[in-house]
């Protein structure tokens, strides 16, 4: 098995364009909250994908409706309606507390669709095309070149030169920041409520308030970035939700299609009939029969079984477990998050924690050099939170004790 393994690597090594340092392992099937390799070796995962798989793996329903569609119809494009689309539209209406929806292929498409829905809105308004958007940095909101260019981290842009459009960037928790870049030009903020990438960072009651209330007294959109944060993933469907701090538009993919390729972005009907129109956007998978089968069924397996509420149970064990790592060893500065959105912050890269502890077992993934990220699937138990922690705590000892 380890030369079937290592057969695979070596093929893909020759084969796919080399944009990521992948781990040295295959993984071939899922079940449960568990990942097996091609040789057969059993992971706890704690990453889900990137805060993708939701329900894990092989959850009975779910693969149920995804097979049932496959023997209906795949694709229709977007110069036909399906049924799919319009019932997990009205479904995702329901759970997001938004008016229209676009379904995309991606959180960074989604993003794309969020900030040209803006600028239009705003040109709509004043007839200009110089408009400015303030983004955060640290922010991350994908690597196309329009969500690249509100991305936070100079590091992913200077390679490309000059963005598209003007962006601005403030400080995150910090409103006067904000403040200070708004002029006439200015027509949206975006930022994420939990920050990811940048390192698991929630956003304070009173900046995200703050930034509401100055885009109210501006005449600014407020778009928030709910890719990774959302679905549930804070114990609310929505992360904005449990501050009670509405946008005008939303971004979300990740967990919206619990493995299916998918991702969304939605307005209030104040922008939507200011803003794009038959011609102004577009896509041809987006939306199809399958992905939005996928969205259906997971939208309609999370108000069944109430899975943010499971989230909120089960976060207080989950953060005492994480505490109970940071107050044994010094190497860790700090646990911050939201819900099953974890980061332990170290005072050295992760790098070597990763890979140590997936060799016992268990896959993390960093946010950043020195964070540890841990965004399990949403259906995770004590006893699974039990053994991430004790795999955790061998792998530090081992490597920094």
């Amino acid at each position: 098995m380890a030369d079937r393994m290592n057969a695979i690597i070596e093929q893909a090594e020759k084969d796919l364009l080399h944009t990521y340092n992948r781990y040295q392992i295959v993984l071939d099937r899922g079940e449960g909250v568990c990942l097996y390799d091609v040789s057969g070796k059993r992971y706890l995962d704690f990453a889900a994908g990137i805060a993708v798989f939701a329900l894990g793996y092989h959850y009975k329903d779910y693969d149920e409706a995804l097979k049932a569609q496959i023997d209906k119809l795949l694709h229709t494009s977007n110069l036909f309606y399906n049924e799919p689309a319009a019932d997990a539209a009205a479904l995702l209406k329901k759970a997001s507390g938004m008016d229209r929806v676009f379904f995309t292929n991606s959180g960074a498409e989604a993003v794309e669709g969020a900030l040209k829905a803006a600028v239009k809105y705003a040109y709509t308004h004043d007839g200009r095309t110089d408009h400015e958007i303030i983004a955060m940095e640290h922010s991350f909101h994908g690597r196309t070149y329009g969500a690249l260019s509100v991305t936070g981290n100079a590091h992913y842009r200077e390679p490309f030169g000059s963005m598209p459009g003007t962006v601005r960037f403030a400080q995150f928790n910090d409103l006067d920041s904000v403040k200070a870049l708004v002029n006439d030009r200015t027509c949206a903020v975006i930022l994420e409520a939990v920050q990811g990438e940048g390192g698991l960072v929630p956003a304070t009651q009173q900046f995200l308030e703050g930034v509401r209330a100055l885009c109210d007294e501006k005449g600014i959109l407020l778009i928030l970035d709910e890719v990774q944060c959302g679905m549930g993933r804070t114990g609310y469907m929505y992360a904005w939700q449990k501050y009670g701090v509405k946008p005008d538009i939303m971004a979300t993919a990740k967990g919206l299609g619990c493995g299916v390729p998918v991702g969304a972005f939605l307005m209030t009907e104040e922008v939507a009939k200011d803003s794009l129109v038959p011609g102004d956007h577009g896509t041809t998978y987006g939306g199809n029969p399958f992905a939005c089968a996928a969205v259906r069924k997971v939208l309609e397996l999370f108000e069944e079984n109430d899975i943010p509420g499971h989230v909120r149970e089960i976060t207080p064990y989950f953060e005492a477990a994480l505490d109970r790592l940071a107050e044994k060893y010094d190497c860790i500065l700090e646990r911050r998050g939201s819900g099953l959105m974890q980061g332990l912050v170290f005072d050295r890269p992760v790098g070597g924690l990763i890979k140590e502890a997936m060799s016992r077992g268990l896959i993390t993934i960093s946010a950043g050099a020195n964070v540890l990220r841990l965004v399990p699937p949403l259906v995770i138990e004590k006893e699974n939170i039990d053994e991430m922690a004790g795999i955790l705590d061998e792998s530090i000892a081992a490597l920094f004790k």
